[in-house]
């Protein structure tokens, strides 16, 4: 029998790479709805989009009556919960979109399934699951040791993390009061191929081929945990298969890095890969420029409790997974100018 999973945000960075991996997988119809925002893109889907298996709907999760209607046509079994603003910088800049998407679209989404959910039969009741992803961020920051755990305390310290975590609390909510079959996921930063040129490491990659200043904010020395979006994805399917209703489940890729050690081991893959017409280093294009406003400075998770619980490692290293990343970019140059086309994303970075 087939499963009909509903997809937000599938035109994204992640839930492209969502769509373009269950595609294949027989036993799976794809319906998927992004409201096509600067970061959402058919072209990340074109190797999938008029697969039979694949439904794109374009809609808003702000819009109840468009999701109400998505729902009686094709009577979901699942939920993952994908769409959202997720850009820090875009956050400090202007939050309003993040409160409208991350919050009042996810308050939204929850009362059409909730609504959906109890009108099912007890078999599609048992079965069902809304798998609402979410982010690192809302942990805050820690020091110079520790690690993110599904206990650990919010603390978010950005328009961005605060939005996600006013969802997150949303979505444990309607378990806790209505009994609806939540899982929430928290990861940490992704990378990979298709990702929307405003994010660190395709800035730095773009930049260094253009011939640009790479701009580095403060020192360099904030640390983040980074994880390949494959893995990501592989596993959010482990979860919505296997993990346990009203748990939160970490999903981290064991990568703790500094974004200047990050910079440094771009410029040396694209060195070999890509040299310089003059065979100087990439990395003497780097240039630090005056830190954002509220930067927090470590992110790691503690991803244990997937691994133990659902059997969930990621296969990438940093090193093997930054290096398909750049090959993939390096060869797809119009991807990069079809989603770039209308001056989005690389105005922020470097304001502070």
């Amino acid at each position: 029998m087939s499963k009909t999973i509903l997809i937000t945000g599938g035109a994204g960075f992640i839930g492209s790479a969502l769509v373009r991996h269950l595609i294949g997988q027989t036993n799976f119809q794809i319906i998927n709805v992004d409201k096509l925002t600067y970061a959402g893109h058919l072209a990340s889907l074109e190797s999938v989009i008029d697969n039979p298996q694949h439904v794109f709907k374009e809609a808003d999760i702000i819009d109840k009556q468009a999701m109400r209607a998505i729902f009686d046509a094709y009577k979901p079994d699942a939920i993952i919960h994908l769409a959202a603003e997720s850009h820090v910088d875009r956050s400090i800049d202007g939050a309003a979109a993040f409160i409208s998407t991350n919050i009042v679209g996810t308050h939204n989404l929850l009362e059409v399934s909730k609504e959906y959910y109890e009108d099912l039969g007890d078999d599609q009741r048992d079965q069902f699951r809304f798998l609402h992803v979410s982010t690192d961020e809302v942990y805050g920051e820690l020091g110079e040791t520790g690690l993110f755990s599904e206990e650990t305390s919010y603390d978010p310290r950005s328009p961005y993390s605060a939005s996600k975590a006013s969802s997150d609390h949303l979505v444990r909510a309607w378990h806790h009061t209505y009994g609806f079959p939540v899982l929430i996921t928290n990861c940490s930063n992704n990378y990979g191929p298709y990702q929307f040129p405003e994010k660190l490491i395709p800035v730095v990659i773009l930049k260094a081929l253009q011939g640009e200043e790479i701009p580095v904010y403060g020192d360099g020395k904030n640390v983040r945990d980074w994880l390949f979006v494959d893995d990501h994805v592989k596993g959010l399917l482990t979860v919505l298969k296997n993990g346990k209703t009203g748990e939160t489940y970490n999903i981290g890729g064991h990568n703790e890095k500094q974004n200047i050690e990050v910079v440094k081991m771009i410029c040396s893959v694209l060195d070999n890969l890509r040299p310089r017409d003059d065979n100087r280093s990439y990395s003497t294009q780097i240039s630090f420029v005056k830190d954002r406003p509220g930067h927090d400075w470590r992110y790691a998770i503690d991803a244990s409790k997937i691994q133990r619980k659902l059997g969930w490692t990621p296969n990438e290293t940093f090193k093997s997974g930054m290096k398909k990343t750049i090959q993939w970019y390096l060869e797809n140059v119009e991807w990069v100018e079809e989603v770039t086309d209308k001056n989005y994303g690389l105005e922020r970075l470097g304001k502070g």
